[in-house]
């Protein structure tokens, strides 16, 4: 990397994951927030297979199908 030196001088890596596992550790997790973030990650997920799934049939169809 170029800026290698620049960012381990701004950010020390080892103590910023460190502090991040010690607050995920006293953080816990609420009833429904396991229910929200299956939620959340099928209102980001699904869109983007939707669109390159139709990207790839939009191809098959372009290169295959069209003069049939």
């Amino acid at each position: 990397m170029f800026f290698e030196k620049k960012i381990k001088h701004l950010v020390n890596v080892e103590k910023a994951e460190k502090t991040f596992r010690e607050n995920m550790q006293d953080e816990k997790l609420e009833k429904k927030d396991v229910l929200a973030m299956i939620i959340a990650a099928c209102i980001v997920y699904v869109p983007a297979f939707l669109i390159v799934c139709s990207v790839f049939i939009f191809f098959i169809w372009l290169f295959f199908l069209r003069f049939t």
